[in-house]
Order: structure tokens, then C-alpha cells, then sequence
């Protein structure tokens, strides 16, 4: 472990590997005029473990009352929270983590600011995969968990054309022995194949945002992601 980091962190870790199936990532303008608070509402009630909010758009005041909403319900219900990309929205509203991508700030120097967050980075290649091995292997690795993705095509990511596809999850996960999520496109018909390929946490934006009930899809991602876990180990 990373010097500095305690046993905050180590339980918020726990809860990650423990408890998180189904990853709700929230995306206010595909979520058909309902608001990030409507929408973590839903998902919380739903089942969601942890909750990501990503908003690219709205002003830093508006940000931060944003997640400190996010905050005090995710506390209510139990679940953990990170902001994508702003760590210093992250730490203004006290969340669990945060997660980056590969041009943002590098956890190595995030850790620095946040010891006791999870840092979750996205890995969209095989020579990514290898780089976040190598550091691992030497001791320096600063991220608490990595994303494979984009896995099918997806409407999340403006000008991407490049999909990496599900045999990536293999590929990927045998270079890092740190807890993964995959992304991308996935459909609730995925779920057997990604799980079966070693996946135990599915983060969603549109499958989510876009559905008619949100508590309701929510729900049945938890459990189909869970009833493919249980038939893989039998």
C-alpha cells in the first residue's frame, strides 16, 4: 500500500471488492430531462453500491452543491461516492474517490493531495493495461482500481470510433492484479459473457439514465449481475 494511506481507505477498498456490481455513472443531458439528483435517487433506491457523478458541464458552484447532495445521500443509503475527473470536487464534498482518465492528473499525484480516496483511472488499451502493470509490479501504483472499456460502441464518448471488445477483460485484467469495472455500450444481454470472463462490476451511463424506471433497471442489473457471479464459481 501507498505510504499514507490508512485504514479509511482500506475499508472504503473493501467496499469496493465486496459490495459493487452494477456502477452507475451519471450523465444528466442523456437522462431524458431528469436531474442528477432525480437520477441518484433512483439508482440508490435501485441497489447501487456506489454512485459516480460526472457532469462536464455545469459551473463549479453548481458542482460542488451537486455533490455534496451526492454525498449526503450516498451517506444515507450506505454507498460510496466519486467524482469523475475534479479532485478538488472531490474533496470540497468529502467523497470516496475519484476517477480519471488517462490525460488527466496522474494518481501518483493525486494520492498526494487525497491519500485516503480510491482513485479509479481508465485503461482503453492493451499498452495502458501493460503501463499500469509494470506499475504495480514495481510498487508505485497509486490507483485503488482500473476500468476496461470502452467495450461495445457507446454514445458517452464524442468522437471515439475506436471499441476495444469484450475479450479485452481477459487481456486486460491478466496484467493488473488490481479490482476492475468494465464500461462501454453493455446491454443487460451482456452480463453472462463480460461476467463469464472474469468481470464483477458493470458501470452504466445511458442503460441507466435512459430507462423508464431507473430504481426499477437498476434492480435488474444488481441481481443479473449477481446470478451470472453465482453460476460462474458453481
Amino acid at each position: 500500500m501507498i505510504a499514507g494511506r490508512g485504514e479509511l481507505y482500506a475499508w472504503r477498498l473493501s467496499r469496493f471488492v465486496d459490495e459493487v456490481t452494477v456502477y452507475p455513472v451519471s450523465c444528466e443531458r442523456l437522462a431524458n430531462g431528469r436531474s442528477d439528483e432525480q437520477w441518484l435517487d433512483d439508482v440508490l433506491r435501485g441497489g447501487a453500491r456506489i454512485v459516480q457523478l460526472r457532469d462536464k458541464e455545469s459551473g463549479d458552484r453548481r458542482l460542488l452543491a451537486k455533490a455534496r447532495y451526492f454525498r449526503e445521500r450516498t451517506s444515507e443509503a450506505g454507498a460510496l461516492f466519486l467524482v469523475n475527473d475534479r479532485v478538488d470536487i472531490a474533496l470540497l464534498a468529502d467523497a470516496d474517490g475519484v476517477h480519471v482518465g488517462q490525460k488527466d492528473l496522474p494518481p501518483e499525484e493525486i494520492v498526494r493531495l487525497a491519500p485516503e480516496m480510491l482513485i479509479g483511472i481508465s485503461c482503453n488499451s492493451e499498452e495502458q493495461a501493460r503501463e499500469l502493470g509494470r506499475r504495480e509490479q514495481e510498487g508505485r501504483a497509486a490507483f485503488s482500481y482500473f476500468n476496461i472499456g470502452p467495450l461495445f460502441p457507446t454514445r458517452t464518448k464524442d468522437g471515439l470510433v475506436e471499441f476495444i471488445g469484450p475479450e479485452a477483460i481477459e487481456r486486460f485484467s491478466a496484467q493488473i492484479a488490481a479490482p476492475f469495472t468494465v464500461m462501454g455500450g453493455i446491454k443487460l444481454e451482456h452480463v453472462p459473457q463480460v461476467v463469464g470472463r472474469g468481470a464483477r462490476r458493470i458501470a452504466l451511463v445511458t442503460a441507466l439514465s435512459q430507462a423508464p424506471d431507473i430504481a426499477a433497471e437498476t434492480a435488474r442489473w444488481v441481481e443479473a449481475i449477481t446470478m451470472a457471479g453465482r453460476e460462474n464459481h458453481e
